[in-house]
Formats: C-alpha cells, sequence, structure tokens
C-alpha cells in the first residue's frame, strides 16, 4: 500500500479504537511502525514552506531617470535559501508605445480595431551571466547597458515616459534566470524613466507666454441658470499656457461680479490623446487631476493666485507625432469624437507615427443652486446649468 494511504488509514483507525480500550495498543504498535514516514513528511513539508527564492533588480540611480544617450547600471539581487544551477542570466530591456482605442471615443467599426499594434521603441538582450550556480543567501550581480548604442540610429524615437488613459510609454528592464525544463524561472521587472536629451533642451528660465481670459454668460455655450442669464457674471484672468515640466503653471483670476453666489472654483488638467485609426482619428479626453481655487462665495474684485504642480508620470512633453493638431481649433472640439483626415485641425498626417499627446486647462465655476444639492456629482465633460467653463490650451515642454 501507498505510505500516504497507509498513514491516513492508521490516522482514521486511530479515532475508531480510541474509544474501545482493547484496541489501544493495536492503534500504539501501528503509530510506531507508521512513525517514520509521518517524520518525512512533515520534513518535506518544512522545506516547501522555507525555501525562498527571490530577485530583484536595483538600479543605480534611486529616482530611476535616465537619458537616451547614458549607461544604465545596477544590480540583480537574489536572495536563496540554497544553492541552485541556472542555465544563464539574461536581461531584456523592452520600450514601446502602447495604444488602445476604446469604444467610448471611436465608432462601431473603430471599435474593432481594440489595442493597436504597439510601436517599438527599443528592443535589446543582454546576457549578464552564462550558465552556473547560485550561492545560497544574498548575491548581488552587476550589469551595464546602452540605452542607444555610439553610433547606432534608433528606428524610433525615445519618447519620453508617460502613463496615459489610451497611450503610454513605457521602458522595461527584465531578468530572467532560467534553470531549465524541470524547474521555473526566476525572473523580475523594474521600470525606468527616460527624459530628453539636455543639449537638444532650451535653457531655462524660458519666455513664459501668457494668454489673457474672461467668462460671461455669453461666453458659454450650455444653458445657464435663469438667475445668470439675467444677472450676469463676470471672470477675468491670465494663465500660462506655455510651461516646463518642472514648473508650475501659473496664473491669476478675478471675479469681477457674479449675480449667483460662488460655490467653488476649480481648475482641471486634462490630457488629449489622438491615435490615428484607419482613415479617421479618435481623440480621447480625460481628466488627470483637479486643483481648487477657492471654496465659498469670493470677494468680489480680489485677485486669486493660479498654482499648479504637474504630475511626474502623468504628463509629457506635448507630442506631435505623426500628425500636428492646431491646439486652439482642437479645444474647441466636442470630445469624445472622430476627426478625419481632412478636418480644419488637422495639418499633417502620416502613418508611421499615429499618435498625438496634447494636454488642456479648463477653469470650471459653481455657483450656489439648489440644484446642485441633488446633483452633487458631475462629470467634467458634461457642464450642469449651474457650472461656468473656459478651456485653454497647454503646451508642456522639457528644458534643462
Amino acid at each position: 500500500m501507498d505510505p500516504l494511504k497507509q498513514i491516513t488509514c492508521t490516522i482514521f483507525l486511530g479515532y475508531r479504537v480510541s474509544a474501545d480500550p482493547s484496541g489501544a495498543n493495536k492503534f500504539r504498535r501501528e503509530i510506531r511502525r507508521q512513525l517514520p514516514g509521518l517524520l518525512l513528511l512533515a520534513a518535506l513539508f518544512l522545506v516547501v514552506v522555507f525555501i525562498v527564492m527571490s530577485v530583484e533588480i536595483k538600479l543605480s540611480r534611486s529616482n530611476r531617470i535616465y537619458r537616451p544617450n547614458e549607461l544604465v547600471e545596477g544590480k540583480i539581487v537574489t536572495k536563496l535559501s540554497s544553492s541552485i544551477s541556472h542555465q544563464g542570466i539574461r536581461l531584456n530591456v523592452n520600450a514601446s508605445v502602447n495604444l488602445q482605442v476604446r469604444g467610448g471615443s471611436a465608432g462601431v467599426i473603430e471599435s474593432f480595431y481594440g489595442v493597436i499594434k504597439p510601436i517599438t521603441i527599443l528592443k535589446k538582450t543582454v546576457e549578464v551571466l552564462k550558465s552556473g550556480r547560485i550561492s545560497s543567501g544574498t548575491t548581488e550581480i552587476p550589469f551595464s547597458f546602452w540605452l542607444k548604442d555610439p553610433g547606432e540610429k534608433p528606428s524610433e524615437n525615445f519618447y519620453e515616459t508617460y502613463h496615459g488613459g489610451d497611450i503610454s510609454i513605457q521602458y522595461l528592464a527584465s531578468v530572467d534566470i532560467s534553470r531549465g525544463y524541470l524547474h521555473k524561472s526566476l525572473s523580475a521587472t523594474v521600470e525606468f524613466i527616460i527624459e530628453s536629451k539636455k543639449e537638444n533642451l532650451p535653457e531655462k528660465p524660458i519666455s513664459s507666454e501668457m494668454v489673457i481670459f474672461y467668462m460671461t454668460q455669453d461666453t458659454q455655450r450650455h444653458s445657464l441658470l435663469p438667475e445668470l442669464k439675467s444677472g450676469g457674471f463676470r471672470v477675468s484672468g491670465k494663465v500660462c499656457t506655455l510651461c516646463s515640466l518642472s514648473d508650475p503653471i501659473e496664473g491669476e483670476l478675478t471675479v469681477e461680479s457674479s449675480a449667483v453666489p460662488i460655490q467653488s472654483i476649480e481648475i482641471h488638467l486634462l490630457r488629449l490623446e489622438s491615435i490615428l485609426v484607419g482613415e479617421k482619428i479618435a481623440t480621447e479626453s480625460s481628466l488627470i487631476q483637479t486643483t481648487q481655487i477657492a471654496d465659498g462665495d469670493v470677494c468680489r474684485g480680489t485677485t486669486l493666485p493660479i498654482y499648479i504642480i504637474l504630475p511626474r508620470l502623468l504628463t509629457c512633453p506635448s507630442v506631435f507625432a505623426g500628425y500636428v493638431l492646431d491646439p486652439i481649433n482642437v479645444c474647441s472640439l466636442q470630445i469624445p469624437k472622430i476627426l478625419s483626415a481632412s478636418h480644419c485641425g488637422l495639418s499633417r498626417v502620416a502613418s508611421r507615427f499615429p499618435f498625438s499627446i496634447e494636454f488642456k486647462v479648463t477653469l470650471v465655476i459653481t455657483f450656489q443652486s439648489e440644484q446642485l444639492k441633488v446633483h452633487s456629482k458631475s462629470n467634467f465633460k458634461t457642464l450642469k446649468s449651474w457650472h461656468a467653463a473656459e478651456s485653454i490650451p497647454l503646451e508642456l515642454i522639457r528644458t534643462k
């Protein structure tokens, strides 16, 4: 009989004879006979539970920021409870632009495209170690690789790292420790961040471009509260439209008059992602962050400062790759929307780089209203009668 079955039957038998004194001695003899098997199973259980095998990639820079012409260095750290043999340690470096068209921003036909084939920026394999053994405990294995080899002409541009809604640009380094067919390979992945070359960047400070805006009941394209239509309101100010990623968005606004008390004033930072799908362009707008400028009614004639810190990975330099959209025309479009290649906001089309990343800020004023208590939640794409909004295109650049 199989040892495991014997042990199981013995334990089951013990429950039955424990109440019978005449069978107690027989049960004890059976336990003594099966004791080596029980100890072996317990030892195997402890070995499986307490085996430690982990691998981690640690880059030499804590912020993980690199330039396309720089050397990436780091260590592969393994923690093992016992030594293992391997058939080689390889480091795979992959970078790509991932594009996705969602049904909300495309028509029925375009939605079938779904995830578009990624655009490969970088793909290379570095052999760190040949076959051998890794000792128990903590082991650090150094590695290094060039993002772009000297004299090499990359097939694609090194776009900056960006995590968006429909577009993401990622640079990943993955280690693979192959252990043969009978053992599971050990692997780990780390993302590093790419920024533009310093020699190609403009010097700081850049000349900030400020745009003057004003908001009244006549500048709104949606229906307003009757009190706002009759009494009116006027808000004026200025905001930066060309901004460095390392600097905040600055500006100011003044509430000159308002017939209805103000509930709050907010500024939405939006991304406008466009993807070329067939002969059309799917454009989707999504919210990055919201910054509250004022809470409650605002004193008339008081200047309020605008100061917005840009998030690190959710923004990048404005990309016009494949086609160039006129920011003013795009800002006035109703989104999400499909644009044809002949749209007035489209000045150039190229099939090689079928995407674009742009940004804008939207100033939203919420007025006090009884309807606001019923509809407390609102979508930034759908303005209600107690809202007033003004959108301004924003160009982001990287500076030294």
